[in-house]
């Protein structure tokens, strides 16, 4: 090959590399946000646990010095105590950040009030359940909602489903099915 095409090729190759540059993502925008959420939650723990912390285990220490079951109760009680906390501001923060996400708002009164003033009037007078709305109306509603609405509401149900699924696992401490006795054949 001459040596004037290897210089042609090398400075083609030199021309074609580019420099990788790494712009920013997404990613770490949402990785900073959740950094910020944990610490919100953390900080929440630190405030309920230096509020409510001294109060319980002053009646804790009181109730442990009963000893027997009640003291046993009392300690495990009062070891769940702050995880409990911890956990209930996680997940305060994260319905608080998919509340956000989805932009929703909460309903303002008179809405609440349409809903549940039927029910109010039910337990009120018990004969007003007839004017409550049939299942008929229900199932119109349901026909004539939009694909939007029906695509909603079939992602929500499969997070219930999926929520479910998980807190069964976690329940069971297995994937699939119970721990049970063996079966006896008489």
């Amino acid at each position: 090959m001459p040596a004037a095409t290897r210089a042609v090729l090398r400075q083609s190759q030199f021309l074609t590399r580019r420099t990788v540059v790494r712009h920013s993502s997404t990613t770490s925008e949402a990785a900073n946000k959740a950094g910020q959420a944990a610490s919100k939650a953390t900080d929440g723990l630190s405030k309920a646990t230096a509020a409510a912390g001294p109060v319980i285990s002053n009646a804790a220490s009181a109730l442990r010095k009963v000893g027997g079951p009640v003291g046993k109760v009392v300690s495990f009680v009062d070891s769940m105590i702050p995880p409990t906390l911890y956990y209930s501001r996680v997940g305060l923060e994260l319905g608080k950040l998919v509340f956000r996400g989805q932009n929703m708002t909460p309903p303002n009164v008179a809405t609440f009030q349409s809903y549940f003033q039927p029910l109010i009037n039910a337990a009120k007078n018990p004969a007003a359940i007839k004017s409550l709305p049939s299942p008929q109306n229900f199932l119109a509603r349901v026909r004539n909602a939009s694909p939007k609405e029906m695509a909603l509401a079939g992602v929500t149900a499969a997070e219930v489903i999926g929520f479910f699924t998980v807190g069964e696992i976690i329940g069971r401490f297995n994937l699939v099915g119970y721990r049970g006795e063996p079966e006896h054949h008489h």
